[in-house]
């Protein structure tokens, strides 16, 4: 599947597309994350010349920008986060696509398995003669 997918340049550019909103989002995290450290260095270099109110309401700064941060990460990188959304809008329709090609091939040609080597730590040996890779690749429009 690996050596597949690398072989679909959409594959790849929805790979970089990807890694590029991922550096992006990281770095609004990083941001906000900063803010929240900052906040807390001043806080620690002042607490001792606040009265109690201030300090309180200090410290709830540092919390609710915290939670900013936090809020932030979840939202792009959680289960359900940007980053998820985007991955199988991008990705899922050349798994799809591929998928679709090995059973196209597999049912032509009656096997009844197909595995990926990669993924399959059982297998010790397979033979490059029933290597279907390029032949998937081939029905995909794609030549190696």
């Amino acid at each position: 599947m690996e050596y597949i997918l690398e072989n679909i340049p959409e594959y790849k550019q929805a790979c970089d597309h990807l890694n590029q909103l991922s550096q992006q989002y990281q770095k609004e995290v990083e941001t906000k994350a900063k803010e929240a450290e900052n906040l807390y260095k001043v806080y620690q270099q002042k607490s001792a010349s606040y009265n109690s109110t201030t300090r309180t309401q200090k410290e709830e700064e540092i919390v609710a920008k915290e939670k900013e941060a936090a809020e932030l990460r979840l939202k792009h990188f959680g289960p359900e986060g940007t980053m998820a959304k985007k991955q199988a809008e991008l990705i899922s329709p050349i798994e799809d696509k591929v998928y679709e090609a090995v059973k196209q091939i597999s049912l032509q040609y009656n096997y009844d398995v197909i595995l990926d080597r990669a993924s399959a730590t059982s297998i010790i040996f397979a033979s490059p003669k029933i290597d279907i890779s390029n032949e998937i690749l081939s029905k995909l429009g794609y030549s190696n």
